[in-house]
């Protein structure tokens, strides 16, 4: 026999998982173990008992029906066995292993399959109600959320801060609002959190700064212990709301499990009350055994029958019972919204107005915690108001920084705003607000900022720089910055801590973000959609993506920079590119890109291209360049680039080209027919010699050739009359050529780090060449004639 214990792992939970079965899933467990124990009971009657016994008929083969078995059936038992014994007198001949024979074969043919395997179909049945009943229990999805909920929920229900927070509101509703304002000053020192305090109450706190030290300390509510805790707990319930809120999985897995046993409810109901009558007392067998036996047409009694059938209607019953739950079950989750919860009631009693309302997973186990016992719940809401332990500490923070301190700090940033930069406080001040003047406002290391609607007084602010200082925004304030904010840089841990709101500035112009995506999603790189962002035309993403992110195509038209930052990690999808179709510049630093992206050649409208710290070997694609008609910068510095391909001479747009820190040995001839190079850096790489071609760049104007192999240059080099500044640095050089003096336009000269012995006099020659930019090893700038010195150190 099967004890119905082994069944038990399938409804096994943590005791704790009770608070989240509501009524209706505990009647159903019930419901269950007795479905169970029918099937149980059956299968050991179906496996240690006779299932059928039979006795052959005497009437002949055609003539044999079902009739002379079905006459017994309306028959009491006692006619019934009355008509056995007017059989028992005919002999038939059969010994013990023949009626075995026939007993089976005809248990296998004649009986209806719904007879033979009732008791098996209500255990199987019965397991899948259980599995479906426990499954998001199970499920790695949702039992880690369950019991990250429970494991939180148990603790702030135990936390002696609950009872003392609970305690003090209830204190400060009785004894008015004088000394509900002592008490939220005596709660604030606590250490448990931060609150919203109403800006009448903030100005009778400032009024009376003494009054605050008088009151008593209230560190006594908690010992430090109990107050560490709290504060932990308090971040755990911030993390946890975050991370549950983002998703509905619970949700999903809840109706999803409940739509499957209503679904299963029907098919069992509607097969049960079809087959049921199928259970039959007597059964008539007609099977091809005369040659065996003598007979054809077998009379069989199915023992069980009676019993299954009884056991039949009791299992219907309690399926319609359990059926009757499950509907109810998909009433109770559509007849109201579960994926929002109000602590509208729990406000209104405690009179801690700044608890949040929640949704999705979050507001849905608050619902089935509330079918258990409210008062979890209402325990839990102390640990998702922010009392006013922040608030205090902001009231010191506002005395240190006064307005007057605060302007001291002002001052221009590289874009020319008037720029405030606060770096590791322990808050936000206040005072900030009324500083009107301020244009770009920078916070860094600043924990949880919380803006006030005195934000709505910074009407000149324009740049928000937002650096490890998470940082959270009314709607009110939202709705200010929406069209003022131009430039926003948002630093932080991973990219997921980036606000929300950020994605809502529709003025915005710069976009800049900073962090790592999760290892398990920087392969998808998934950003909030930046639909909302009409105006954004720069944006900058330092990250770990592993494509670029599809939500880029939301500004597709008009974003006019992209910079990827990849801080090495390789970057694999960059089909998204094709769709920018008014880029002006890209950034594509420290991708680990191998080649040259296809994708880039898409962009008609491309003038400017940073290929920074990449892995860059070859660039053979630089030909199909010519199709960006447009471009105009090219930067594939910090490579590995061996050769630059005969193709360059295509480019005859480009007018800067950056090739330094890479393994060049030598410059191609075709590289002179870039007409309209203004700029060549190829400094850091291990140049022997350059071609006489490049005396045709006419309109050369910067040459870096610093930190290479050079022995000697070609005297078509000082050809380019354009040319301002000339780096030589750190090479082989042994001489300088006296053609130097062709250089009319030359500013800057760098020759340290060379083997020269003596500088030409002809450099006097160079009008705009000073002393200042000519960056030479003292000795040898002595060694110039006086006269020519003198023409360089004159104002």
């Amino acid at each position: 026999m099967i004890p119905v214990a082994e069944f038990k792992q399938f409804t096994e939970q943590q005791p704790a998982f009770k608070v989240l079965k509501p009524w209706w899933d505990v009647l159903a467990e019930y419901l269950t173990v007795a479905m169970l124990m029918i099937g149980v009971f059956g299968c050991t009657l179906q496996v240690t008992q006779d299932k059928i016994i039979c006795l052959p008929s005497h009437e002949p083969r055609e003539n044999f029906s079902e009739a002379p078995c079905q006459q017994l059936l309306p028959r009491g038992v006692t006619e019934r066995m009355a008509g056995l014994r007017e059989l028992s007198g005919l002999k038939n001949n059969l010994d013990l292993q023949q009626y075995s024979f026939i007993n089976q074969l005809c248990y296998e043919t004649a009986l209806h399959w719904y007879a033979k395997y009732f008791p098996y179909l209500v255990v199987i049945h019965t397991l899948i109600f259980m599995v479906c009943t426990s499954f998001w229990f199970k499920f790695p999805g949702t039992s880690s959320k369950i019991e990250h909920f429970i494991s939180i929920l148990g603790k702030c229900f135990d936390s002696p801060w609950t009872t003392r927070a609970l305690s003090e509101v209830s204190r400060e509703n009785h004894k008015g609002p004088a000394a509900g304002r002592a008490t939220v000053i005596a709660v604030a020192s606590a250490g448990t959190g931060s609150g919203k305090v109403s800006e009448g109450e903030k100005e009778k706190v400032l009024a009376e700064p003494e009054k605050v030290v008088t009151e008593p300390p209230a560190v006594t509510l908690l010992d430090k212990k109990e107050g560490e805790q709290a504060k932990a707990l308090f971040e755990k319930v911030k993390k946890f709301r975050v991370h549950v809120e983002e998703g509905d999985i619970l949700y999903t897995m809840y109706i999803r499990q409940t739509v499957l046993k209503v679904c299963k409810f029907l098919a069992i109901l509607v097969y049960n009350l079809v087959y049921v009558e199928k259970i039959s007392f007597l059964v008539a067998c007609k099977v091809e055994t005369s040659e065996v036996t003598g007979y054809a047409s077998f009379c069989c009694n199915h023992t069980k029958a009676h019993l299954f059938s009884k056991l039949a209607f009791c299992y219907i019953s309690f399926v319609c019972v359990y059926g009757i739950t499950c509907l109810y079950t998909l009433y109770w989750l559509f007849h109201r919204p579960l994926k929002e919860y109000s602590f509208r009631s729990v406000r209104e009693e405690t009179g801690m107005n700044d608890i949040p309302d929640v949704r999705n997973d979050f507001a849905f186990m608050l619902h089935l915690i509330d079918e258990y016992d409210s008062l979890y719940s209402k325990r839990f809401a102390v640990f998702l108001s922010e009392v006013s332990e922040s608030r205090l500490k902001q009231l010191n923070l506002n005395h240190e920084w006064t307005p007057e301190k605060l302007r001291q700090k002002l001052q221009r940033n590289s874009r020319g705003r008037l720029e405030l930069a606060l770096c590791m406080l322990p808050g936000l001040p206040d005072t900030v607000f009324e500083l009107s003047e301020v244009e770009a406002l920078r916070l860094e290391a600043i924990c949880d900022i919380a803006f006030p609607p005195g934000l709505s007084q910074l009407v000149n602010l324009q740049e928000l720089s937002l650096l490890h200082s998470p940082a959270r925004l009314p709607f009110s304030s939202q709705i200010f910055l929406r069209d003022r904010l131009k430039v926003i840089r948002v630093k932080c841990e991973e990219l997921r801590e980036v606000p929300l709101w950020v994605f809502g500035l529709r003025g915005l112009e710069e976009l800049h973000l900073e962090g790592l995506f999760p290892p398990e999603l920087a392969r998808a790189a998934s950003l909030e959609s930046l639909r909302e962002l009409k105006q954004l035309k720069v944006l900058s993403l330092r990250s770990n993506a592993g494509k670029v992110p599809a939500s880029v195509t939301d500004v597709a038209a008009h974003l006019q920079r992209l910079s990827l930052h990849n801080d090495g990690a390789r970057l694999l999808a960059l089909n998204s590119l094709k769709k920018l179709a008014v880029l002006r510049e890209l950034e594509l630093v420290a991708c680990g890109l191998e080649r040259i992206p296809h994708a880039i050649f898409s962009l008609g409208a491309l003038q400017e291209l940073d290929l920074k710290d990449n892995h860059l070997r070859s660039i053979e694609e630089i030909l199909s360049f010519q199709h960006c008609r447009k471009l105009v910068t090219l930067r594939l510095w910090h490579n590995q680039i061996a050769y630059v391909p005969e193709h360059v001479r295509k480019l005859r747009g480009l007018e800067q080209l950056y090739l330094s820190h890479n393994k060049l040995e030598t410059l191609p001839m075709q590289l002179g027919l870039c007409s309209s190079l203004r700029l060549l850096d190829v400094s850091h790489n291990g140049l022997h010699s350059l071609p006489p071609e490049v005396g045709l760049l006419q309109n050369l104007q910067h040459l870096a050739l610093s930190y290479n192999a050079l022995e000697a240059l070609p005297d078509e080099l000082f050809f380019c009359c354009k040319l301002r500044t000339l780096l030589l640095g750190y090479n082989h050089l042994g001489h300088l050529s006296p053609h130097v003096a062709a250089l009319r336009a030359l500013s800057r000269l760098e020759l340290k780090g060379n083997r020269l012995e003596a500088l030409p006099e002809e450099l006097g020659n160079c009008p705009g060449l000073k002393k200042a930019g000519l960056l030479v090893e003292d000795t040898l700038y002595a060694g110039l004639p006086p006269e020519v010195r003198d023409r360089m150190e004159e104002e």
